[in-house]
């Protein structure tokens, strides 16, 4: 791939999650398994990008702490290219609490993330160079309104696709001014509806593959929604489906969303057709699934082919 990257530009967290034995009883201690690990969605996606062996530049914020000095050393190790993320004195770096359910989805998370405020419009400008000699650029949810307002920019002025994941449903809201700015948007099943301002109607295929043509008529090129276990629904210009999960043990549900948009922006760049790459998304996103790590540990594109749904 040359001299050709990809620019990740968003969170880098600390995920701690826990996932109770039994049910959740609330207004008490739980017993459950508690596990810790790297996170933030830009940085899952440049480590993903990264494992498959494109050249993936992370755009980020971490605090001068023992958190941050980990995610950084974890995240180099992956192959990510490191160099533009910010190491921030007297900030804590990023970090998300999530609290699943005894299938491993999400019953709630919180997530700190303020440490991104230093990702300034300005920092952005004065590297508007990898902007305009990126592949293509990917904004989440952590962003400010004004560093995301001057992502959406740079990315229009050098003509350079923008991909954008929410995050999360409460920032979804911040990304709908630039829809019809967005190549690709991957949101999950809550986070397309907030997109497109209706009501969440669940994870019926049907329901999601309307919002994701909903998406397409906003001005976005492909839209592609996540549900988790169940799969995911897509739309393009031509073309709308549905691709079922296919897994033998959900564990976590945490970070199998940045996988489908790892795999899916690394098959857009490799020339796949728009619903090639996203059977290669759906297949990252069910690897994903079995695993409580945030980003499979071994993953490579040669166990993502071996795991595509013919």
């Amino acid at each position: 791939m040359g001299d050709e990257h990809i620019l990740l530009v968003g969170g880098t967290m600390l995920d701690t999650k826990g996932k109770p034995t039994r049910g959740l009883v609330p207004n008490t201690s739980n017993p459950g398994f508690i596990r810790s690990t790297r996170g933030g969605t830009a940085r899952n996606v440049a480590e993903n990008l990264a494992r498959f062996g494109a050249n993936a530049i992370l755009m980020s914020a971490v605090g001068d702490d023992a958190t941050g000095r980990q995610l950084l050393e974890q995240t180099a190790v992956s192959g990510v290219n490191i160099e533009y993320v910010q190491t921030i004195a007297g900030e804590n770096s990023g970090a998300y609490i999530a609290l699943l359910d005894a299938d491993g989805s999400l019953s709630v998370a919180l997530d700190d993330v303020r440490v991104m405020r230093h990702i300034t419009p300005e920092y952005l400008y004065r590297h508007r160079r990898l902007f305009r000699d990126a592949q293509m650029v990917l904004v989440d949810g952590s962003l400010t309104k004004d560093a995301l307002a001057t992502a959406v920019r740079l990315c229009q002025k050098y003509n350079t696709p923008l991909c954008a994941d929410p995050s999360s449903t409460r920032l979804a809201h911040r990304l709908c001014p630039y829809i019809p700015d967005l190549s690709l948007v991957v949101p999950n099943e809550a986070e397309a509806a907030e997109l497109c301002g209706v009501i969440f109607q669940g994870n019926t295929p049907d329901a999601n593959m309307n919002v994701a043509r909903q998406l397409i008529q906003f001005g976005v090129e492909i839209a592609v929604i996540t549900m988790s276990d169940y799969g995911l629904a897509f739309a393009t210009f031509d073309e709308t489906g549905y691709l079922p999960a296919n897994y033998t043990e959900k564990v976590d549900s945490t970070g199998s969303g940045d996988a489908v948009t790892a795999a899916i922006i690394f098959g857009l760049m490799n020339e796949l057709s728009p619903v090639e790459a996203i059977r290669l998304g759906a297949a990252a996103g069910s690897l994903t699934l079995q695993t409580s790590e945030t980003v499979v540990p071994d993953l490579s594109l040669d166990m993502l082919y071996e795991h595509l749904i013919v």
